[in-house]
């Protein structure tokens, strides 16, 4: 009996200078990964799978970092494109300004900032105003409707031949004519429906729109002038003669002529004989981008280098305004709140017609400040 109790106390003391023992590194590894294990274990189990999932090891380091070019690529924000594709008087006063920045609305006589409006892409290629006010949004990837009162979109995602628009105009029906690069599509303002389209263009890509005097629908096209009639859609004229071939912008003069502007020459054409009556010799040689007449009877003409002043009747040269933020210019609205608005490549810039003095609004320009 006494050796029996002294064994016992001997395995008793044994237990207990065991659990006092210090534990070995590599055992405390293994209990370590254990209970690790099983915490993953109860972290990552499927419900539906009876076998845990466990979390799989991060990827070895790089050998070679990055260069610092991509690092910079990678980390800094694209630039902002500035340009300034499209300018809409509203029946207000108000100016809608269109870049590929978005959509905004300013008080042309006071240059104030009034919305900005969130629209779902930021590539504004055309603007136009319907009869009952609402904005018309043409972007590079589809047509929008902007409401004024609210400044919020009404309609969009309509089925067009080519999102692309580059082109809108407002019939004297009160219809809405869109060009796009595919053709033309006739849209109900009110009902905001697609009518009908005209895709077999002469000249495929309807690059601009106005109205003669008659209301026919007048389209610039990558091969010369095509004549639509507004009640039918159809064709019923064409002018392919022309010279720089490519119409980039149109407009009716007081006369009832046409002015086309060309890569190579600013043309006044006759509507009702179609015929090229003659081709104005300063910009002879110039890229037109931009064509309209002022009240007061002259003629503003936007080039890919510079912005002229023209006496309509003999093409003579008015004046040449300096100082712009880009000589590319894109887009014209001349006596707008007593101003000429200009949008160039590298922003928005207004000319006082009292003076000729030309100031960037700081809204729509790449140096200007953050807030305006």
């Amino acid at each position: 009996m006494g050796s029996l109790s002294a064994r016992i106390s001997l395995f008793i003391s044994a237990t207990l200078l065991w659990l006092n023992l210090p534990v070995s590194r590599a055992t405390q590894e293994t209990l370590a990964q254990t209970d690790r294990g099983q915490v993953l274990a109860q972290t990552y189990i499927d419900p539906g799978v009876s076998t845990p999932i466990y979390q799989g090891d991060p990827p070895p380091p790089l050998n070679q970092p990055l260069p610092p070019e991509r690092l910079r690529q990678d980390t800094q924000p694209l630039p902002g494109d500035f340009r300034v594709a499209a300018l809409q008087p509203d029946f207000t006063g108000d100016l809608w300004i269109g870049s590929w920045l978005g959509l905004a609305r300013i008080n042309p006589n006071t240059g104030r900032l009034l919305a900005r409006i969130g629209l779902p892409n930021y590539t504004i290629g055309a603007l136009a105003q319907d009869r009952v006010g609402r904005i018309w949004v043409g972007t590079y990837e589809g047509l929008l409707r902007v409401d004024p009162r609210s400044n919020e979109v009404t309609a969009q995602n309509f089925t067009l031949p080519s999102n692309r628009v580059l082109s809108l105009l407002i019939d004297h029906r009160g219809y809405l004519w869109v060009g796009s690069d595919r053709g033309l599509s006739l849209i109900s303002p009110d009902q905001g429906l697609l009518m009908t389209t005209l895709q077999k263009l002469p000249g495929v890509s309807a690059n601009a729109l106005t109205l003669d005097k008659e209301g026919q629908l007048w389209v610039g096209t990558l091969e010369g002038l095509v004549r639509v009639d507004t009640a039918s859609a159809l064709i019923n004229g064409r002018i392919g003669s022309v010279p720089g071939t490519t119409v980039q912008t149109l407009t009716l003069g007081p006369d009832g002529m046409l002015w086309a502007g060309t890569p190579n020459s600013l043309l006044v054409i006759n509507p009702e004989t179609r015929q090229v009556m003659r081709s104005v010799t300063p910009l002879r040689g110039r890229n037109v981008t931009s064509v309209r007449f002022a009240q007061d009877g002259s003629v503003w003409v936007g080039t890919d280098n510079g912005l002229l002043k023209l006496k309509p009747q003999n093409g003579a040269v008015l004046g040449q305004i300096p100082d712009l933020p880009s000589s590319s210019i894109l887009s014209l609205s001349p006596d707008t709140g007593n101003k000429l608005w200009v949008g160039t490549k590298e922003g928005l810039v207004w000319v006082s017609l009292t003076t000729g003095q030309v100031r960037p609004h700081f809204a729509f320009v790449r140096n200007g400040p953050s807030t305006f």
